[in-house]
């Protein structure tokens, strides 16, 4: 994206203390939910990050973060959770201008984490044998601005493979990942990851014993747990609660 805010983009309007309200950059005036109806095109040629007067109340017009995005999605079906979904990208080695596939579109979620990541040079193809659950996925896809991004696919991988070569990662969030992992290593490109996101401990089990039967390289297991921290003067703490089990991640590394 270009320093100014271009047509087409998605604007945050932040202010302090309420999640930031995201709405797409056109031209006239568009209604927004139950909130009112605003006028954005003042903004178009101009830096983000500036002052913005709606119903008497000033935002901040701000870029989207990937926290605002996962905010604002529409969800149908468990999503996979942010900790997961960066971990995710880390273990994938999603990079900026990099050629993702993903399988197991859900609710796009994660397909939003991997568009933001890829950026606007890259490009995410997500597959899903079910078509309303690509739609879903669509829907929040576009919401967040990244439509042209992703190619969402109606395909059903573990049976039929994929249709791509010479990619970078592979993310899987299946049911069963381990009936997808030779087609994932053959349309890995040399140094390319996978990593996959399974809930139960029979389905990790699996998982790595197919990564590793078919040679892939760098086998990681593991899990994420959150636990924030209450934090004041002299009695800083742990919570009472955290964000405790909600998946398990494979992955490896396609190197001979």
């Amino acid at each position: 994206m270009g320093e100014c805010w271009a047509e087409g983009e998605v604007v945050a309007l932040k202010r302090p203390g309420v999640a930031a309200t995201l709405i797409p950059l056109e031209r006239g005036p568009r209604r927004v939910g139950n909130e009112g109806v605003v006028d954005l095109s003042s903004l178009i040629g101009a830096a983000p990050g500036g002052e913005f007067l709606w119903s008497g109340t000033t935002y901040r017009a701000m870029r989207p973060s990937l926290s605002d995005l996962f905010g604002a999605l529409h969800r149908g079906a468990q999503i996979v959770t942010p900790k997961d979904a960066a971990h995710l990208l880390w273990l994938a080695g999603v990079a900026p201008e990099g050629k993702v596939i993903e399988a197991g579109a859900g609710t796009g979620a994660l397909t939003v984490a991997l568009a933001f990541a890829v950026g606007p040079a890259g490009s995410v193809v997500s597959y899903d044998r079910r078509r309303e659950f690509l739609e879903t996925a669509r829907t929040n896809v576009e919401r967040a601005g990244f439509a042209s991004r992703v190619d969402f696919r109606v395909r059903d991988v573990a049976r039929d493979g994929f249709d791509l070569a010479g990619v970078g990662s592979v993310v899987l969030d299946l049911p069963e990942p381990w009936e997808v992992l030779a087609s994932a290593r053959t349309a890995l490109a040399t140094g390319g990851y996978v990593a996959t996101y399974t809930p139960t401990y029979n389905q990790l089990e699996r998982t790595v014993r197919e990564l590793r039967a078919l040679r892939f390289d760098e086998v990681r297991a593991l899990e994420v747990l959150e636990r924030g921290l209450h934090v004041g003067e002299g009695g800083t703490r742990p919570e009472f609660e955290m964000l405790g089990h909600t998946g398990f991640l494979a992955s490896g590394r396609k190197v001979d």
